[in-house]
């Protein structure tokens, strides 16, 4: 026999131990139940919407002021590279991508406009010209080479490259001089800004740092397949690191 009892003071009908099931209520009025409204959607917190339909997620509010002419753009996130089956187009509101046609001419005049001054000091310094006058100058540039020379020169590369598309893209409205001259830019992917200096700078070491140290063909080879196969924003393995896409800017 158990001998919990009530709390002093606490009515019995709250009392734990004592309570029993109640009886249903019998509807009144004839039996008949009260009307029931139509079922309510999900509530407004609900990650798929208010249930009045779906929407571009580039949309928004009248007037938001987005780059890519909507509202508020998807977060760079598990969904925003294209959501579920069926979803809304993740690319609307969007400016074009642009081609890759334009983007490849955009880079070889890039590439020129810090290669040829680099080869011109170079020649100043006795640099690359030391290698064409004969067999025996290649065992002098591979001294060269084991003493320090040509690392100086990859820096120094390096630096001229990174520094390039870091300063263009962040302060010259995410465009270089190629890009201005194929009427393309580089833009945020999640609300089209001119990327900051650290997106721009991180996009930058991406892009050269593997080519000029150690892999040139194949970095560049594995940068053309991936903004190939990419869907559905084009990006390189440099954009994505940056968090950006290249877009067109044609008015």
């Amino acid at each position: 026999m158990s001998n919990d009892q009530p709390t002093p003071g606490e009515p019995p009908e709250n009392d734990p131990f004592r309570k029993r099931p109640q009886e249903p209520t019998p509807p009144s009025g004839g039996g008949q139940e009260p009307p029931q409204g139509p079922p309510q959607g999900p509530p407004s917190d609900s990650p798929y919407g208010s249930g009045q339909g779906g929407g571009s997620p580039y949309d928004g509010p009248p007037g938001g002021g987005s780059p890519y002419g909507g509202g508020q753009p998807p977060p760079h996130g598990p969904n925003a590279y294209g959501g579920q089956y069926g979803g809304a187009d993740p690319l609307a509101g969007m400016p074009p991508l642009a081609d890759f046609g334009r983007r490849f001419l955009a880079r070889v005049i890039d590439v020129l406009i810090i290669l040829v001054p680099l080869f011109l000091i170079s020649l100043a310094f006795g640099g690359w010209g030391d290698m064409t006058n004969g067999g025996d100058d290649w065992d002098d540039f591979t001294s060269q080479v084991n003493t320090g020379r040509q690392w100086i020169w990859s820096l120094v590369s390096l630096i001229a490259y990174v520094g390039y598309d870091t300063i263009m893209i962040a302060k010259r409205n995410g465009q270089t001089v190629g890009k201005r001259l194929m009427k393309i830019r580089v833009a945020m992917l999640n609300d089209g800004t001119v990327p900051d200096t650290s997106s721009s700078l991180l996009r930058a070491v991406v892009l050269w740092v593997p080519a000029l140290v150690c892999c040139f063909c194949i970095w560049w080879l594995v940068i053309i397949l991936t903004i190939l196969l990419d869907k559905p924003y084009k990006q390189g393995l440099h954009d994505k690191a940056g968090k950006t896409v290249v877009v067109s800017a044609a008015q």
